[in-house]
């Protein structure tokens, strides 16, 4: 997310690193449907959000992993 003085910019690498951390720390699974991020999110923030989702193609009913994409796994 992107700040600027007047408004306020949501971009979707910004919005995926956000859910990456939440799903890291155990918050919210990757099954879950995108919705569930306006738990994490403060309500005046969560329009652009959803605006950014919107125009990147990603419904709120997809799940949390679509947005992560495909992760790289490094063996133990």
């Amino acid at each position: 997310m992107v700040s600027s003085t007047s408004k306020i910019h949501y971009d979707i690498k910004a919005i995926a690193d956000e859910v990456r951390r939440l799903v890291l720390k155990g918050a919210i699974g990757r099954q879950q449907p995108i919705y569930t991020l306006c738990q994490y999110i403060p309500p005046r923030d969560w329009i652009g959000v959803e605006q950014e989702l919107e125009m990147s193609g990603y419904l709120l009913r997809d799940r949390i992993g679509d947005l992560l994409g495909r992760e790289r796994w490094d063996e133990d």
